[in-house]
């Protein structure tokens, strides 16, 4: 026989029993549960004890009698919990990287953690370590690519590293050729990143070609016209500033990604399309957690547009930032 239906919430077998004998007798007595349950009056109380503070019991009548919380209001609740928690597991996970070098240093390894600038050579180590810097990165992702295509196998390697960083709340701006979206599969691709809430921008010509993690760690070609030459990956601070200095310098001479009918993409009031969801969200869904699923984004991101977009409207509140879209003709 397998776990209870309620065991992902941390419920046990017994108290999920409870939970649902008052979800079909919401008037039973507290001091007859133990009478239904065949249970010891200790072991009821302890159960009711536990079920309360979950939030899936509450007492009423002065303490002589239990009801049951609506199901879809304590389940939304243990769900946030609950994904609260993964999510600080998460990051407990994603910031264990220093346990490898624990753990080499006890197998004799001679090559020491790196810190200043390290040769990758060849594609698939050059890959491979992208994918690990993209996956333990928390808070930021620039890059300057100056591709005028990407194949579909690029996409699809692609495409899940960069809406989950997005999901997590990991921020990315990206400067791209112009060239690129005159390949419909490669400007769909950054359309969709940029519909997540990745800030991308195209400039007209650009040879340079680098990748920035968290503002530590920058990546650069040995060649930026041919990649499988090898990379260079510093860690030393003075270096890894000087690049973000020449994105920063990129990314204010780059241009906004147009729209797919080269116009400006804006809705009315000049709300991009990404802006004019955060506002229906915003307007018709109760928590940012929902919003957030709805877009497909981390309630980080969420949150984010929902400050840009209140800051847009000159608004002092979400009601008021509603109300003003709604007199506007936004929504």
């Amino acid at each position: 026989m397998g776990e209870n239906e309620m065991a992902v919430f941390g419920v046990s077998d017994a108290e999920e029993e409870v939970y649902r004998h008052f979800l079909r007798n919401p008037s039973t007595a507290a001091d007859e549960l133990h009478l239904l349950l065949h249970t010891d009056p200790g072991q009821a109380r302890a159960r009711i004890d536990r079920l309360r503070e979950l939030g899936l019991l509450r007492v009423e009548d002065d303490g002589r009698r239990i009801a049951p919380e609506d199901p879809e209001t304590a389940l939304s609740r243990l769900i946030d919990l609950r994904l609260h928690a993964l999510h600080q597991e998460l990051q407990r996970v994603t910031r264990s990287r220093h346990v490898i070098d624990g753990l080499r240093a006890e197998q004799g390894a001679r090559t020491p953690p790196p810190q200043g600038i390290e040769q990758l050579e060849g594609l698939a180590q050059i890959r491979n370590r992208i994918d690990d810097l993209a996956f333990f990165a928390r808070d930021e992702i620039l890059a300057v690519e100056p591709y005028t295509r990407l194949s579909p196998e690029n996409i699809a390697r692609s495409r899940p590293l960069d809406l989950r960083c997005l999901r997590r709340g990991v921020k990315l701006r990206n400067v791209v050729s112009a060239a690129a979206l005159q390949d419909p599969p490669t400007a769909a691709y950054l359309r969709e990143l940029s519909e997540h809430g990745a800030s991308i921008r195209v400039t007209a010509d650009t040879s340079e070609r680098l990748l920035v993690y968290d503002r530590r760690a920058a990546l650069v070609p040995l060649d930026p016209q041919d990649t499988s030459r090898g990379a260079l990956l510093a860690h030393r601070s003075g270096l890894v500033s000087n690049i973000i200095a020449l994105f920063e310098r990129i990314w204010d001479q780059a241009h906004e990604l147009p729209a797919a009918d080269g116009g400006s993409g804006a809705a009315p009031g000049g709300l991009s399309p990404m802006e004019r969801r955060v506002l229906v969200a915003m307007c018709t869904v109760g928590k940012d957690e929902a919003g957030a699923r709805e877009l497909g984004v981390s309630v980080r991101t969420y949150r984010r547009h929902v400050a840009e977009l209140m800051q847009t409207l000159g608004a002092a509140s979400r009601a008021q930032a509603a109300l003003l879209a709604r007199e506007r003709g936004w929504i």
